[in-house]
């Protein structure tokens, strides 16, 4: 299975999650609690987070995205460098706290955000430094969110087109359309998504050609005409190329999931196995963000029949055969199917396909066992582990030498935890008949009911009738 690109100009976060795309200076200036004012510089920029500090020189001390805040006694000296030094860093704006230090913002430094292109905010005096980091972690966390699910839901829309009768040119169109930009796979010469000016579309080539080469790089990024391109090796010397007007830290995630997909569906393989390869990637991999809700049964068979042909019985095309045998994900209810014997699911959302993967395995072992053509799987707990006709069979077997009044005491008093007095109560008996009807049982049983594991056994049995 391909492994998904790394984005050289974004990198990936966490786990392989996107990184956060920043606060927009304007949503800090917008919220009026926070009371802040632009004054100097330019008025748009991205803030990534929040630094205090009255250095002279704080720089070495930023990694590049931080709105900083000060009360003047930094910048006092020397205004002009310590503004230069600040915008080297890569600070994405200035906030300058009025009161107790000034009673406004110092012109000099002013005039210097406005020479070295850094924005410039007023922090009023009834607004503490920690509300403005506040804020910006609040509006964070809501960005995060939404290029989340951005992300989550262009995926599944990608694993969708995937699934298509025609699907290499379904995924090029939903990828474009998820980007906002135009896509082109080389060689071949698809593309989806709106023309591309002749500069952005040549120095696309070049990137496409770029990373198509033998011993090329797996990615490669440029910019031209106002066009952000990428380019991503797929299988076989082919590639991808995507070109958007703007880049969000989701879209690698986004263009690299359709990589993968196209991957798959282009390379050259034994008729059949790229719907296998899809199959592994989800039950396999993160079905959560590839899949429509559901629900979804995974399905375990065995049998002498073409596994393409059960696909098709079963309406799907994602299987993943093996010799004997095959799984499947289906998205409607399997029946029973001649000459197959099958283990089924219970229902399962996209993020639980690895659960409903083995639970199919446990029902396939079922319906070898007890030869029947299908095994679902049973409700969950102990229970479950077992089928209904098994499970009735054991108990009626353990419980054989019991009559009714005794199986309902012995039932009582291991719902009462043993307790003689509740169990008496509950059926109202005398408790000295409840000792003599237990008693009577354990002998009948030849079974030691102080024994925490018969105790569970007998539970189990008296469950089932």
């Amino acid at each position: 299975m391909p492994a998904a690109p790394r984005d050289p100009e974004y990198g990936n976060g966490p786990a392989g999650e996107p990184l956060t795309p920043p606060v927009p200076l304007a949503s800090l200036l917008a919220d009026r609690e926070l009371g802040l004012r632009h004054l100097a510089g330019p008025a748009a920029a991205g803030v990534h987070g929040v630094h205090a500090s009255e250095m002279p020189d704080p720089s070495p001390y930023l990694l590049g995205g931080e709105l900083l805040l000060t009360a003047g006694a930094g910048p006092a000296g020397d205004p002009d460098g310590y503004v230069a030094r600040l915008a080297g860093a890569g600070a994405a704006a200035l906030g300058f706290g009025v009161a107790p230090v000034h009673e406004e913002v110092p012109a000099a430094l002013a005039e210097a955000c406005a020479r070295h292109g850094l924005p410039l905010l007023e922090v009023p005096p009834r607004t503490p430094f920690s509300a403005v980091a506040r804020a910006v972690g609040r509006l964070t966390a809501e960005a995060r969110t939404r290029e989340l699910r951005r992300t989550t839901e262009a995926q599944q829309a990608l694993a969708a087109a995937a699934a298509r009768p025609d699907p290499v040119p379904a995924v090029l169109a939903r990828l474009a359309a998820s980007l906002g930009g135009s896509v082109a796979l080389w060689p071949g010469g698809r593309t989806a998504g709106p023309e591309l000016p002749d500069p952005a579309r040549e120095a696309l080539s070049a990137l496409l050609a770029r990373v198509g080469r033998e011993g090329g790089p797996a990615t490669a990024t440029d910019r031209e005409g106002g066009h952000h391109l990428a380019a991503y090796a797929l299988a076989g010397r082919a590639a991808l190329g995507t070109a958007t007007p703007a880049r969000t830290p989701g879209d690698h995630t986004v263009a690299s999931v359709a990589a993968v997909l196209l991957t798959l569906l282009t390379a050259e393989r034994p008729a059949g196995t790229e719907a296998a390869a899809l199959t592994r990637l989800l039950l396999d991999g993160d079905p959560a963000a590839a899949l429509t809700a559901g629900p979804w049964y995974a399905v375990h068979a065995r049998g002498t029949g073409d596994p393409r042909a059960l696909a098709a019985a079963l309406g799907t095309v994602l299987l993943d055969p093996y010799e004997g045998g095959a799984r499947l994900l289906a998205d409607r209810e399997p029946g029973a199917q001649p000459g197959w014997r099958l283990g089924v699911s219970a229902p399962a959302a996209p993020d639980a396909l690895a659960a409903a993967d083995a639970q199919a395995g446990r029902a396939l072992q079922r319906a070898e066992a007890a030869r029947t053509p299908l095994a679902r799987h049973a409700d969950a707990g102990f229970a479950g582990l077992v089928g209904e006709a098994e499970a009735r069979a054991h108990a009626e077997a353990l419980l054989g030498p019991l009559s009714p009044a005794l199986r309902e005491t012995l039932r009582a008093w291991l719902a009462h935890h043993g307790s003689w007095d509740r169990t008496a109560a509950s059926l109202g008996v005398h408790r000295n008949t409840v000792r003599q009807r237990v008693a009577r049982c354990a002998a009948l049983l030849d079974r030691d009911v102080d024994d925490p594991d018969v105790r569970m056994e007998l539970w189990f049995a008296l469950r089932q009738e």
